[in-house]
C-alpha cells in the first residue's frame, strides 16, 4: 500500500465540482472548480498524480453515485460520504463550496468520514423501480384525497355499506352528474387523476414482477426467502431487498437495525439511563415497509392461501425461521399489549424485531445460492 497517499474531495453540485487535496504531511489545499463532465474529471485525476496514490471522496446526494462510478473505472479508489456524519465546527457560520471541500479533504485524511454503502447496478435499478412505485402510490393517495373532499364539500355521499375505491366504487362514481359545469369539469379533471394514478400503480408493479425474473440469482433468491414471512409479499420483498442490498455486509442484525432508524434514541451518563422514540436517522423507504410488514403480527400464527403458496420451493431452515418468526412476533405483540402499550409502539418494536429475522433469512439464501 503506498505511503505517500493524496486525500481529495469533491463538494459536487449539478453543473461544478470543487475540489480540494490533503498531502501526506502538510497543508489542505484547494485545486479549484471543475466542471462536473467526465471528461473534466479525467483531465483533472490525472493532473493530481498516480492513481494508485490517489483516494478520493465526495458527500452523498441528489448526483448520485456517477461519479463514484466513474472513478472506479478509472482505476481511482473512491468512497462516498454520508454527509449527516461529515464532523463540522460548533460556531462556523460561512459556508462556501470552497471551505466544504476543503474541510471534506481534511476529515478524510484523518480518518473521521464515514462511508456509505454503494449499491451495485442491479440493486440501484431495482431501487429506482420500486421508489417510482412509492411516488405513484403517494400521488394516488393525494388525488383520491382531492375527490373524496370535493364530494365531500358538494353533500354526494356513497350509499350505506359501500366500500370505497374498488370497483363498484367507481362505477357510482361515474354515475355523478353536477347541475354547474364548472363543478363537474373539477369533479371530471379529480376522477381522471385518480384513475391515472392507479393506472400508473398498476403498470409499476408489472414492471416490478418483471424486473425480479431478471435480477441476479442472489437477489432474486432474497427475494424469494423474505417472502416467506407473514406481511412480507413481493413488493416488501422488493423493497427491503433493493435498499438493503447485500446482507453479508451487515455482521450483526442491530447493525440492520440501526440501518433502519428503528432503534431508539438514548441519552445515558453513569447510572442515569434515557431511552426515548425511535431515531429515524436510517433508511426511510426500508422503515416504512417494515411498519407496514409488522402489522400483520397482531394475528396469531397461520400458514394458508397465499403465504402457503409463497413458500413452496423454499428451504427448509427458511421455512423454519419463517414460522419461528411468526410465533415469537405474534407473542411480543400480544405480551405489549397485555402491558396496556401504545399500538404505535408495539408496531414499532415489531418492525425492529422483524428485521433480525430477515438478516437471518437474506443471510441463509445468498449463502445457499454462493454455495451452488
Amino acid at each position: 500500500m503506498p505511503t505517500n497517499l493524496r486525500y481529495v474531495s469533491f463538494d459536487v453540485h449539478a453543473d461544478t465540482i470543487a475540489v480540494a487535496m490533503a498531502e501526506p504531511e502538510g497543508d489542505v489545499r484547494s485545486v479549484g472548480v471543475i466542471p462536473n463532465r467526465a471528461e473534466a474529471v479525467a483531465k483533472l485525476v490525472r493532473k493530481l498524480g498516480p492513481r494508485d496514490s490517489l483516494r478520493v471522496c465526495y458527500e452523498a446526494g441528489p448526483t448520485g453515485f456517477v461519479l463514484y462510478w466513474q472513478l472506479t473505472k478509472l482505476g481511482i479508489a473512491c468512497e462516498v460520504i454520508a454527509p449527516s456524519l461529515v464532523p463540522t465546527r460548533a460556531g462556523d457560520r460561512v459556508k462556501t463550496d470552497r471551505r466544504d471541500a476543503l474541510n471534506l479533504a481534511r476529515c478524510y485524511r484523518a480518518g473521521e468520514l464515514t462511508p456509505v454503502h454503494v449499491p451495485d447496478a442491479a440493486h440501484e435499478a431495482l431501487r429506482d423501480l420500486v421508489r417510482a412505485r412509492e411516488a405513484a402510490k403517494q400521488d394516488q393517495l393525494r388525488a383520491r384525497h382531492r375527490l373524496s373532499k370535493f364530494l365531500l364539500r358538494q353533500g354526494r355521499s356513497r350509499p350505506p355499506g359501500m366500500a370505497v375505491w374498488n370497483s363498484r366504487h367507481h362505477a357510482w362514481l361515474t354515475t355523478l352528474r353536477f347541475d354547474q359545469m364548472a363543478q363537474h369539469t373539477a369533479f371530471l379533471v379529480y376522477l381522471h387523476e385518480v384513475d391515472h394514478a392507479r393506472d400508473r400503480v398498476q403498470h409499476l408493479e408489472t414492471a416490478i414482477a418483471a424486473a425480479i425474473t431478471t435480477a441476479p440469482p442472489a437477489l432474486r433468491a432474497v427475494i424469494g426467502a423474505l417472502q416467506t414471512l407473514r406481511g412480507v409479499r413481493d413488493v416488501v420483498a422488493v423493497t427491503v431487498a433493493s435498499e438493503i442490498g447485500s446482507l453479508q455486509r451487515f455482521a450483526h442484525p442491530r447493525l440492520l437495525m440501526g440501518y433502519s432508524g428503528l432503534v431508539p434514541r438514548e441519552h445515558s451518563s453513569g447510572r442515569s439511563i434515557h431511552r426515548g422514540g425511535i431515531t429515524k436517522t436510517g433508511n426511510a423507504h426500508l422503515r416504512r415497509v417494515m411498519i407496514e410488514a409488522a402489522w400483520a403480527y397482531r394475528h396469531g400464527p397461520s400458514v394458508t392461501g397465499h403465504l402457503r403458496r409463497r413458500q413452496q420451493g423454499q428451504s427448509p431452515q427458511v421455512t423454519a425461521l419463517a414460522w419461528q418468526a411468526q410465533r415469537r412476533l405474534c407473542a411480543r405483540y400480544r405480551h405489549f399489549v397485555s402491558r396496556g402499550k401504545p399500538t404505535p409502539q408495539i408496531v414499532t418494536a415489531i418492525a425492529r424485531e422483524l428485521l433480525g429475522f430477515i438478516w437471518a433469512i437474506g443471510r441463509e439464501a445468498e449463502q445457499r445460492v454462493a454455495a451452488a
